[in-house]
């Protein structure tokens, strides 16, 4: 996409300094800081009075503008430093903007006092105030592990089922209240039942009761405590009001309700507030932020100026115009167009896999061919939408001894759940494995408390015996009596059978049937820990890896060996990450695997918010693509191994959404018209659209083909992914197998082989 063309004769940044009607172009003509600065950059700086909203799409040089504007307030004295609230969402942010606020004003940056994040702006203006609360200034101000903590407490005392209402759940109800700004009284009646039923409001009560016994506050409270201070004593208010005469906010789309009724209030004198955000890019929903803030700015603060930043500094033009188009199906934007300077020819690649593996294989092969080129491995970044996509990439980047690291969390088979899971199917494998007894032996809890735990490990050590061993001869000579020894016995005798079916069993079934008699799969279907639906996807993720391996211990060797595999190179380390982790980072190439209906966008999403919640996936696969600055990789599979079953994959809602002319197809894959848009197939899939469909042979056949296989009944025939199997029954080129070890299956005859 190129530059719009100007009439203006004027340099750009005098054509901005003409059209702002606010500053006096002598006050800011010779400004050494405006250099450089297109013309929206400049208006955005220039335009100081009155509500602004800078619009800055990604990668348009937004927090230069920011800190530009922060710099030309104070070099033109409109304001003292300590005079201007500048509010950002980490501390990272807040170190970078006053870096660079430091290398334009030098020194008046140290004046900046109210520079930071929302929470430590709120907790300096609550200690100054805290006796309005019922606090003292000495407040100690809780993380979420105490928060949680302080819930189980509460949870205990009241003598509730605290397996069915974890702390952890209360803890994050009373957090989602807080982000919309409410205290307890004010929280709605009809959502008392959130927790408890119907007793969620009077723990809310509770709980801050109990803060204040502490002289404690959490996270929330620093907020909600200030919009309480501030609409019950206007004189403190009002100490505030004047004293910002200037307030800049970034990352305004992302911000909550309790945070915008805390910027309303405080901008109600002076009303200079210049809020930088992009509607385009809010994705963070799910914890509270409301893109309902930004959208509504021209409503909320009258007069409002909004300035688009609209030239992209980043990215190519194919990619932004494949970034635009999608976007564009969202009807809840303020919208805006990005465009470059950049030359650049490389499109958007939009690749049609077999499965996640060959997916994996693809993504490896292309970072290896750019790395023979010359390019780092920082220069790669693999974005998924759920974490646990990252397994497969994980193993084929151990596989191809390429340098890795997971942003944003552990890697896959770090992962808690991930770890439980293989220390019970290693001491299946070996008994004597006393590392492996330890973590899982009361876990989930099953009974076998403290006191039995210690007197197994003396017992082992006195005896230089196994934990194993220790275990059963304490229940052989009764010395573990209880509940101890009914739950100890119990397990003991389970694993007496896992093993004996070890032989007879695939590594697949092993590991489901281990993990479901254990309880371990119950214990996080159960859980009301909001990380629950996404630790038992992992697991799941876990169970179908072993399936590509012939026996338990292979598959336990190969986990065992992937850690010690990833060494760094030198020459840097590929970036996987999730698309959420992956906001405000850019890299030169990046791949966005997975892109099928059901897995992005998120069903999940999709069945909890509906159409909201389609638009914010929208927006998060905007978010990945914008990533790219040189060059951008999609691919979608035909087949997803689901719950243990192959299932077809149906290409993702938003492939569609793609503008062709931006988009190039891999080879062997065909733009295939459909109405107005277009639906990218592979030509394997050209003759029949039963392929889009479950291959398991449950699922109804969409069409008919007339094709006649060249395969017989009864002849022995090859499965790239399935192995070897034997023909049931043939309908057209379709062809019904009974594999050796997958089961019976149905498939297209062109994924057949003769052995």
């Amino acid at each position: 996409m190129s530059a719009p063309v100007s009439d203006n004769p004027l340099p750009l940044s005098q054509q901005a300094i003409q059209a702002s009607s606010t500053t006096s172009a002598q006050e800011a003509a010779n400004a050494p800081y405006l250099e450089g600065l297109n013309p929206q950059q400049c208006e955005a700086v220039l335009t100081t009075e009155g509500p602004v909203l800078m619009l800055a799409g990604a990668g348009t040089g937004k927090t230069r503008a920011l800190t530009t504007r922060l710099a030309h307030i104070l070099a033109t004295r409109k304001a003292a430093p300590w005079q201007v609230l500048a509010v950002t969402f980490t501390n990272k942010a807040a170190r970078e903007m006053k870096e660079r606020l430091g290398a334009l004003v030098g020194d008046k940056v140290e004046g900046m006092r109210w520079m930071g994040t929302f929470h430590s702006i709120a907790g300096q203006i609550l200690r100054r105030h805290a006796e309005l609360v019922d606090l003292k200034s000495s407040f100690t101000i809780l993380d979420a592990d105490d928060q949680v903590r302080l819930c189980k407490d509460l949870v205990k005392a009241s003598k509730l089922d605290e397996k069915r209402w974890p702390g952890r759940l209360l803890a994050g109800v009373i957090d989602g209240w807080k982000n919309r700004g409410l205290t307890p009284d004010q929280v709605p009646v009809k959502e008392a039942a959130l927790f408890a039923e119907g007793r969620g409001i009077d723990f809310y009560h509770q709980y801050q009761i109990r803060l204040r016994e502490l002289n404690a506050a959490d996270f929330g409270d620093l907020l909600l405590h200030n919009l309480t201070i501030f609409q019950s004593h206007q004189d403190v208010l009002k100490i505030y009001q004047d004293r910002f005469a200037y307030m800049l906010v970034d990352e305004y789309q992302d911000t909550n309700v309790a945070q915008y009724l805390w910027l309303r209030l405080l901008s109600a004198s002076h009303k200079n507030i210049c809020v930088v955000g992009d509607d385009d890019q809010s994705i963070y929903g799910w914890r509270g932020a409301e893109v309902g803030n930004i959208l509504r700015f021209e409503q909320d603060f009258p007069g409002a100026k909004i300035i688009r930043l609209e030239q992209n500094y980043r990215s190519t033009p194919a990619i932004l115009g494949a970034a635009s188009g999608l976007i564009a199906a969202n009807k809840n934007r303020l919208g805006k167009t990005l465009w470059t300077a950049s030359k650049a020819e490389d499109k958007v690649l939009l690749r049609h896999v077999w499965d996640g593996e060959e997916e994996a294989r693809l993504v490896c092969d292309d970072i290896e061919a750019a790395q023979s080129k010359g390019r780092s491995l920082s220069d790669m970044a693999v974005l998924v939408r759920t974490a646990a996509q990252m397994r497969s990439f994980e193993d084929r980047f151990n596989l191809a001894g390429i340098a890795y690291q997971v942003i944003g969390g552990p890697r896959f088979y770090e992962r808690e759940e991930t770890r439980d899971a293989l220390a019970y199917l290693r001491l299946v494998r070996n008994l004597d494995d006393d590392l492996a007894f330890a973590r899982i032996v009361n876990k989930p809890r099953r009974g076998v408390g403290e006191k039995a735990l210690q007197m197994m490990a003396i017992t082992a050590r006195e005896l230089k015996i196994s934990l194993h061993m220790a275990a059963s001869q304490l229940l052989a000579n009764g010395a573990i009596k209880g509940k101890a020894k009914n739950a100890l016995g119990l397990f003991l005798s389970q694993l007496d059978q896992w093993r004996g079916q070890v032989n007879d069993l695939s590594a697949t079934e092993i590991a489901a049937l281990v993990l479901d008699d254990s309880g371990y799969t119950d214990y996080w279907k159960t859980s009301k820990n909001p990380q629950a639906p996404g630790k038992l996807e992992n697991l799941k993720e876990l169970v179908q890896a072993a399936g590509e391996f012939d026996s338990l211990p292979a598959w336990l060797d190969h986990v065992a060996l992937v850690s010690e595999l990833n060494e760094n190179t030198g020459d840097g380390l590929v970036s996987l990450m999730t698309l959420h982790a992956a906001k405000g980072l850019e890299f030169p190439f990046v791949f966005l695997p997975g892109w099928e209906e059901g897995l992005f966008p998120s069903q999940r999403s999709l069945d909890e918010n509906g159409l909201k919640g389609l638009e914010e996936e929208r927006r998060l696969a905007y978010v990945g693509i914008t990533r790219a600055r040189e060059r951008c990789f999609i691919s979608f599979a035909s087949n997803r191994l689901t719950y243990g079953r192959w299932q077809a994959s149906i290409p993702s809602c938003f492939i569609d959404e793609l503008p062709p002319e931006f988009v190039d197809t891999d080879s062997g894959q065909t733009p295939v018209s459909n109405g107005q848009k277009t639906r990218f197939k592979s030509e394997a899939f050209s003759q029949d659209d039963s392929a889009l469909h479950q291959i398991d042979g449950k699922a109804e056949r969409i069409t008919t083909s007339a094709k006649k296989s060249d395969f017989t009944v009864g002849e022995r025939v090859f499965h790239q992914k399935f192995g070897m199997g034997s023909i049931q029954k043939i309908d057209g080129n379709k062809l019904d197998i009974s594999f050796d070890h997958a089961g019976e299956k149905r498939v297209m005859d062109n994924f057949i082989t003769r052995p």
